[in-house]
């Protein structure tokens, strides 16, 4: 079978404002050719088609393509880490904190620092931002409502003091003061223009998919979007080998403060 990748990233860029052009390719044709066939179509210009007529087809497609695997305090042990810098560095430095979670998925993240942030009575400035490209997924986020292994990083105190539980649906919502603490919105960070003066930006697990060029240059925005002194925390396989390039410096495998 023959597939037409060319005309499909340019079709996606021009009606769905995607930049496919920016993913590692082999891992992101397997998953087009796997949802296209999903749908039924036997090509990628069929499948355009039926993106286009069909909303349920568009959205599988777009969920599928964006990556939405997470879990609160994702990597327990470096998110520990992060949290004592916060503690220790950002809090003395600066006091009241403007904290961007990007490419936030379902929430887990952003609502994991609003925990942070009202577990040690830490100030924010306005709410937390947190963005993501797939709107259906920040809708799921507004939502706050996970399933046991969405949360299994959690202990039990913060469990009882900030969620509650559904044993019939298995589900644990969030309670309503820290959904109060975060700003959803949606947001590209291959296309989409960066908000400035951040003292923290949490982006993790998301340019391991990217090409080496889409993924430095959205490094150098996340530096340019943070003060001086702020931190930047990536995820637990997207260590930066050369940070001194982007204008970081290294405080420890995953956590970047700028120069």
């Amino acid at each position: 079978m023959s597939l037409d990748f060319d005309y499909f990233y340019d079709w996606a860029f021009k009606n769905l404002n995607i930049n496919l052009d920016a993913y590692k390719e082999t891992q992101l044709q397997r998953r087009i050719g796997t949802i296209m066939k999903s749908s039924g179509a036997d090509n990628l210009r069929d499948y355009s088609v039926l993106i286009n007529k069909d909303e349920k087809i568009k959205r599988d497609f777009l969920n599928y393509i964006t990556i939405n695997v997470t879990e609160f305090f994702r990597n327990k042990e470096i998110f520990d880490e992060f949290e004592s810098i916060i503690k220790e560095i950002l809090v003395p430095r600066f006091g009241t904190l403007n904290i961007w979670s990007a490419a936030c998925s379902i929430g887990a993240e952003p609502y994991s620092l609003a925990i942070i942030m009202d577990k040690n009575k830490i100030p924010i400035k306005n709410k937390i931002l947190a963005t993501d490209i797939d709107e259906p997924i920040l809708k799921k986020a507004k939502e706050g409502i996970y399933k046991e292994n969405e949360v299994k990083n959690i202990g039990d105190d913060i469990l009882d003091k900030y969620f509650s539980f559904n044993a019939d649906k298995g589900e644990y919502r969030i309670n309503d003061t820290i959904k109060s603490m975060v700003n959803f919105k949606k947001h590209d960070l291959l296309l989409d223009k960066y908000e400035s003066g951040f003292n923290a930006i949490v982006c993790r697990n998301v340019t391991i998919y990217f090409k080496n060029d889409a993924r430095d240059s959205i490094y150098r925005k996340i530096q340019e979007s943070l003060v001086p002194g702020g931190i930047f925390f990536t995820g637990a396989t997207e260590s930066i080998y050369n940070p001194k390039e982007f204008g970081f410096k290294k405080l420890s495998t995953f956590i970047y403060e700028k120069i």
